[in-house]
C-alpha cells in the first residue's frame, strides 16, 4: 500500500509513514483525557478506602485473621458489608466494560485477568459467605491504587517533583500490602483455615484465585521496580506505566531523524498538519496562480 501511495502521491516512503503515525495519532487519547479518567480512579479508591476503613474497623477479623473462620458458616452479613462488596463489584464490573472501549495498553490482558479474578473472587466468597476474608482482601487492595493513580495526575499536570514523591510512596505502600499483608492473608486460608473447619470443594477454587492474583501482584512489583530504576536514572517518572507507547516512540524517532527527499538532495522540513497523501498530491499538481 506504502509503494503504492508513493506513485500516486509523489511522496517518499518515509513522509506517508510519518502521515499515517500521524493520523492513527488523533485517535488517542489527549493529556486532559487521561488526566480525567486518572481522577475520577484516584477519587473512587479514596473514597473506597476510607469507607473499608469506616466499615471494617469494628469488625474482629480485621484484627484477627482467625476470626474469618470461627463460626462458619453461620456468620451474618450487615448492612456496611453489604453495601461494600456491592459498590466494589459494581466498580470492578465497569473496569471490565469499559477496558475494551479505553486505549489499549500494554498490559490490557494481564488487567483483564485481573478484573476476571476479583470479580469471581467477591462473588464467589458472596455466595459461599466468606465475606469476611473478602472484605479484608478488597481493603488490602484499594490502598495503594491511590497512589499510584496521584502520580499519574501529577504527571499530566506537570507537576513532576511532587510526581516521583507520590511514586515513591506507592512503591513502597504497593510492597507492604500486595508482598507483605496480601500474602498473610493467603496463609490464613491455607494454614488457619484448614485447621479450624472442614474443607470443601469451593474453597479450593477461592484459594486457587488468591493465589493466581498473588502471581499477578509479583509480576506488576517487577515492572514497578523497573520503573522506578529507569525513574532513578533519568530523574523522572513515565507519565503512565501502562500505557501503549510504541507508537510514540516510533513517532518521536522519526521526528528526531531528518526525512531525505527522493531525489537524495537536503532534508525537507515536513508540515504538521494530517492531511491525507492523496490530497496532497492534487495540491501538487494544481497550477499555482500567479
Amino acid at each position: 500500500m506504502i509503494v503504492k501511495l508513493t506513485k500516486q502521491t509523489e511522496l517518499s516512503e518515509r513522509q506517508i509513514e510519518r502521515w499515517w503515525r500521524r493520523r492513527r495519532a488523533q485517535d488517542k487519547p489527549t493529556t486532559l483525557i487521561k488526566f480525567c479518567e486518572n481522577s475520577w480512579r484516584c477519587i473512587y479508591y479514596t473514597y473506597s478506602f476510607i469507607f473499608g476503613c469506616i466499615v471494617m474497623w469494628d469488625k474482629p477479623w480485621l484484627w484477627d485473621l482467625k476470626q474469618c473462620w470461627y463460626g462458619y458458616p453461620h456468620q451474618s452479613v450487615t448492612n456496611d458489608i453489604w453495601w461494600y462488596y456491592m459498590i466494589s463489584m459494581a466498580f470492578y464490573w465497569s473496569l471490565t466494560a469499559s477496558q475494551f472501549v479505553d486505549v489499549k495498553r500494554k498490559d490490557f490482558w494481564q488487567m483483564f485477568t485481573h478484573h476476571m479474578i476479583t470479580i469471581l473472587l467477591m462473588a464467589l466468597s458472596w455466595v459461599c459467605n466468606l465475606h469476611r476474608v473478602g472484605s479484608l482482601v478488597l481493603l488490602v487492595h484499594d490502598c495503594a491504587d491511590i497512589f499510584l493513580e496521584a502520580a499519574k495526575i501529577t504527571k499530566y499536570a506537570q507537576y513532576q517533583k511532587v510526581c516521583d514523591t507520590i511514586f515513591a510512596v506507592f512503591t513502597v505502600v504497593w510492597i507492604v500490602t500486595r508482598l507483605v499483608l496480601y500474602p498473610r492473608i493467603i496463609y490464613s486460608t491455607s494454614v488457619e483455615a484448614p485447621s479450624i473447619l472442614p474443607m470443601f470443594p469451593a474453597y479450593y477454587i477461592f484459594n486457587t484465585l488468591l493465589i493466581l492474583l498473588l502471581v499477578l501482584h509479583i509480576g506488576w512489583t517487577y515492572l514497578i521496580i523497573q520503573i522506578a530504576i529507569k525513574a532513578i536514572k533519568s530523574g523522572q517518572m513515565e507519565g503512565d506505566v501502562r500505557s501503549s507507547s510504541s507508537d510514540e516512540l516510533s513517532d518521536s524517532s522519526e521526528n528526531a531523524r531528518p526525512i531525505v527527499a527522493s531525489n537524495g538532495g537536503t532534508p525537507k522540513k515536513q508540515p504538521t498538519t494530517t492531511q491525507s497523501p492523496s490530497k496532497k498530491a492534487s495540491n501538487q499538481s494544481s497550477p499555482k496562480k500567479k
